[in-house]
């Protein structure tokens, strides 16, 4: 057995769903699979003093896991005033608009399309929600709408799907695309060097302990996979496809289709960059 704290990141043991840091609980949707985990990580966020709450990714379209979301704020004393979307694949973000009837909020993203009030979230923006403090960090790549948030009274970081609890996340092309990638990961690891993050909240998968860690195994970790599709390209595997079962031939094959979308990104990094023709 791998002890976990050898693990990238430290993940934690033990039950996901509930209390993380003293400001942040989770509750686990019910949508485990190979992609989402564990399921999606709906987190409440919350001074341990204030009535109020915010909800970041309230996941799925599932009613019984938003109602356990209000549930969990209301039997804490809160209320969920406000939504939040790292952003908007469907495992995070299908529920909001459900959500929003619930809870009587408003929804706020970085894509307008999935607003629900006249305010978005761009990078600078500090949410205040019942004295809480949220700051806004883009973090584009995973997806082009992609953001994180920073809760500095816990140093820690909601990372959505830029940062895993367990594994490592896909470049969705076209939309998510290498360069943005790499430069969010640069961008997290200011905040663990600079700004003191610690743990990682994120989007699937368990809490990080180990938040440097974490980034660090993910800036190495692309830097290898980049140089394997270099190599498989030089070897004459030219298509997408050739390129996964070569260099990702040890990865469940279940996965092989996301796989590709990273590979396209990769292929597309590697030509800007004038790396391959």
């Amino acid at each position: 057995m791998t002890d976990a704290a050898a693990l990238p990141g430290q993940p934690r043991g033990g039950t996901l769903s509930g209390p993380a840091t003293a400001r942040a609980v989770n509750v686990l949707a019910p949508n485990a699979s190979a992609m989402t985990l564990d399921g999606t990580n709906t987190w409440i966020v919350s001074e341990p003093d204030s009535d109020l709450a915010v909800v970041i990714d309230p996941g799925p379209l599932d009613d019984l896991h938003l109602r356990a979301v209000v549930d969990t704020a209301e039997q804490a004393g809160k209320r969920v005033a406000l939504t939040l979307l790292t952003h908007g694949h469907p495992d995070h973000a299908e529920g909001a608009a459900r959500f929003a009837q619930l809870t009587r909020t408003h929804v706020r993203a970085l894509d307008p399309a999935l607003r629900l009030g006249d305010e978005g979230l761009a990078a600078g923006n500090v949410i205040t929600t019942g004295g809480l403090e949220l700051r806004v960090v883009p973090t584009p790549g995973h997806t082009g709408d992609s953001l994180c948030f920073h809760l500095p009274a816990d140093a820690a970081v909601l990372t959505g799907d830029t940062v895993l609890g367990r594994g490592t996340t896909v470049v969705a092309h076209p939309d998510g695309r290498l360069g943005d990638y790499l430069d969010s990961l640069r961008r997290l690891r200011s905040l663990t060097v600079d700004d003191g993050v610690r743990t990682v909240l994120p989007g699937h998968g368990p809490v990080l302990d180990d938040a440097q860690g974490a980034v660090e195994y993910y800036l190495a970790h692309r830097a290898s996979r980049l140089a394997q599709v270099e190599t498989a390209v030089e070897n004459g595997f030219r298509t997408p496809s050739e390129v996964v079962e070569q260099v990702y031939a040890a990865v469940d094959r279940s996965l092989w289709p996301a796989a590709e979308l990273s590979v396209r990104a990769q292929l597309e990094y590697l030509r800007e960059h004038g790396l391959i023709s």
